[in-house]
């Protein structure tokens, strides 16, 4: 028998074994959408995804410390571990959708597409569990809050996830999608090494002295060096950083004073730093401080500098992207995987898990058919709507990475 023989026989037919799920798939996605949770804690999210994993033949582990949950499917044979990861906390905004099953909770809403990601992992459990004989080893299902700043990746390490499955179960390879309202429905891309960013976050407090407006000479005010760091900082980015590793400084909030005659003792400023190598992030970090102190002074003010280290970069592992593109090609139809050509500089906590284990982390399009991908909300808008057919494929990747790895 042909070498190849043995995986197309294992992939086929996971499209229309997805298909057949679909309706569950939706009802679980839609639960989810209209009671969206933020944070590390989600009550409601965890409830919906044991309900929808109740009766399968999982090892379940619901988290202490947050709303995670762990479920492991043994394999009828042995063998190595792999990880499937979904995310399923939501945003910050109040939804503006007209769609009937949108958020029932004001100022919370599913605009990243986690519910989603939530809703196929679930369903690729189902498939996966129909095909234990096929498994030679076992499959970790990480569904993890916290995505959206608080760091739920490294809190479900710490609690121990990746040593879920046993002594001898550590994951040797791990995926993740991630859907984008922005990319034709149904197509996947993905790429070896960094695909997302590093973020930090950058606080600056200027210090000076008060005074009265119409006296400037009396006090020492730390609005002008305040400004003058905003194109310092954009300056020291385009001269001091290679375009070939590029990073992106954004000064996104100053606050200062609180009348018009009424020079106030200090000054704040507040942005975000993404960058793609290790080596340009400790640099910049290293050169925003000297930048910052050093315009402070030459104002007769000072500065203090906080840099807050935010997610990892998310770094690909080379083979198990080339999986990807292969797989997604091999069990969604030839075409649908395209090359992504460049990072983008958004953020993942996704990056914990690739840290410790070769993954790797693909997007999924989700593109509504009644809009093109220029057109459509992107992500995180409150306008943002994901196309739920989408989800089929969703489900036939997960559980292509997961038979794959344990052939």
């Amino acid at each position: 028998m042909p070498a190849h023989a043995e995986p197309d026989r294992r992939l086929r037919g996971l499209v229309e074994a997805a298909h057949a799920v679909q309706p569950r798939t939706v009802a679980l996605r839609r639960r989810l959408h209209r009671h969206p949770e933020l944070g590390l804690q989600l009550p409601m999210t965890r409830s919906a995804v044991l309900d929808e994993l109740a009766g399968l033949p999982l090892r379940i582990h619901p988290g202490t410390s947050c709303s995670s949950v762990v479920a492991v499917l043994d394999g009828e044979r042995p063998g190595p571990t792999v990880l499937l990861r979904g995310d399923m906390d939501a945003l910050p905004l109040t939804e503006d959708t007209g769609l009937p099953y949108a958020s029932k909770i004001e100022g919370s809403m599913h605009a990243c597409g986690h519910d989603t990601h939530t809703a196929m992992l679930a369903s690729a459990a189902r498939l996966l569990s129909e095909r234990r004989e096929l498994l030679a080893g076992r499959v970790l299902l990480m569904f993890q809050p916290g995505e959206e700043g608080d760091h739920g990746a490294r809190q479900m390490i710490q609690e121990g996830v990746l040593d879920a499955a046993g002594p001898a179960g550590t994951p040797s390879a791990a995926y993740a999608l991630h859907i984008s309202s922005t990319m034709p429905s149904g197509s996947v891309q993905t790429r070896p090494g960094a695909i997302m960013a590093a973020a930090d976050v950058l606080r600056v407090t200027v210090h000076g002295r008060g005074g009265h407006a119409s006296a400037p000479h009396d006090a020492l005010d730390p609005i002008p060096p305040a400004a003058a760091m905003v194109g310092a900082l954009q300056t020291m980015i385009t001269r001091r950083v290679s375009a070939l590793d590029p990073a992106v400084l954004t000064i996104a909030q100053i606050r200062a004073g609180t009348t018009s005659n009424v020079i106030p003792e200090s000054a704040y400023l507040e942005g975000t730093l993404r960058t793609l190598s290790e080596r340009t992030r400790r640099q910049l970090h290293e050169q925003l401080r000297q930048v910052c102190q050093y315009t402070a002074a030459t104002y007769g003010c000072t500065a203090h500098v906080e840099i807050d280290s935010g997610y990892p970069i998310v770094v690909n592992d080379p083979d198990a992207a080339a999986r990807v593109d292969q797989l997604s090609n091999e069990v969604l139809g030839r075409g649908r995987s395209t090359p992504m050509d460049s990072p983008i500089l958004g953020a993942e906590d996704f990056a914990y898990v690739l840290n410790r284990v070769p993954g790797a982390l693909a997007f999924l399009g989700g593109c509504p058919p009644h809009l093109s991908p220029e057109s459509a909300p992107p992500n995180h808008s409150n306008k943002v709507i994901f196309d739920e057919s989408a989800m089929v494929d969703g489900v036939a990747l997960y559980t292509a990475f997961a038979l794959d790895a344990l052939s």
